[in-house]
């Protein structure tokens, strides 16, 4: 019998995609969004399937439900979004962990925290392996999202040695794919919204900071593996250890949409990291799990749903 499973943020980019897989699987999920960020179109087509229930619920606040497994997802993670309003972005990760962690607890559930590349700031190590604890400014514009999420691991650990709960805790890097938010600020919805508008691309810095982008079905699959086995409780990194600067991702964004839109360099916001790279070898070992959609073919599904969502 398939488990019941809670997905907190589940309308949002990534969330959405994860409740989809498991409803396909015939997992009974619930999905908690306080669509913030999310959105009901995310979910919309899994509306009135037997195996999906929809709760409009904030984590800061406890939540009463029986269920047997957990992906703590909820959390604003595009830059614009979080620093709109940092303390509320800071209320996510570190009360609804509790929150999360209270009922995991209560019930006995295996829960999963969708933690984030960001705990390791600008880093002086490359590629960021597990063991690395990370470069942060602890005052700084991004810091109510970076130390949310290292407040976050801190708490999953500490109820993991103190409590027993099951825990699950995986770093997200760069994902991107269809049901992205077309106006979040991150560097993939950016680069195609103005390519297909005919808006200058724009380069903060000099261009040459390195990301790594992972699709989202990628992406998904590893966060099941990790659910489902037994045997590692994490930190595992969890994105694309393929490397690409920005400039080449704005000249392959525009060759594939062909668009005529000029390259425009603005100055580097501050704390942006200027390089990022996972080292997977710990997924790859423990989840038998690694990327197989390459950039390219990722970018040409991204793109056509940009192109519908523009149209609509």
């Amino acid at each position: 019998m398939n488990p019941s499973t809670l997905i907190t943020g589940g309308a949002g980019f990534v969330g959405s995609h994860l409740c989809e897989r498991l409803v396909k699987a015939g997992h009974d999920v619930l999905c908690v969004d306080n669509f913030q960020t999310g959105s009901k179109d995310n979910i919309r087509h899994l509306i009135g399937d037997k195996h999906f229930e929809l709760i409009r619920h904030d984590v800061w606040l406890p939540l009463y439900v029986e269920v047997d497994r957990i992906y703590n997802m909820a959390c604003p993670a595009s830059p614009i979004h979080y620093q709109r309003d940092p303390v509320s972005t800071v209320k996510t990760s570190v009360l609804g962990s509790i929150n999360m962690l209270g009922l995991a607890k209560r019930r006995g559930a295996r829960i999963l925290q969708a933690s984030t590349s960001e705990v390791y700031g600008d880093p002086l190590q490359h590629p960021q392996q597990e063991s690395y604890w990370g470069h942060v400014n602890p005052i700084g514009p991004r810091a109510c999202y970076d130390e949310g999420k290292r407040c976050a691991e801190t708490l999953f650990f500490d109820y993991h040695r103190q409590c027993a709960v099951d825990v699950r805790v995986v770093r997200i890097f760069n994902t991107y794919g269809p049901r992205m938010h077309p106006r979040d600020g991150r560097v993939v919805s950016n680069f195609i919204i103005q390519a297909l508008c005919g808006e200058p691309i724009t380069l903060y810095g000099d261009g040459d900071q390195t990301r790594s982008f992972c699709y989202v079905d990628d992406l998904v699959e590893g966060l099941v593996r990790m659910m489902d086995q037994d045997t590692e409780i994490g930190p595992i990194n969890l994105g694309n250890p393929v490397e690409f600067t920005i400039r080449e991702l704005a000249e392959q964004v525009l060759r594939l949409t062909d668009s005529k839109s000029r390259i425009e360099f603005r100055p580097l916001p501050a704390d942006d990291p200027t390089r990022r790279q996972p080292d997977i070898t710990k997924a790859r070992n423990t989840l038998d799990w690694e990327p197989q959609v390459a950039l390219e073919d990722g970018l040409k599904e991204t793109i056509a749903y940009f192109r519908n969502v523009l149209k609509a």
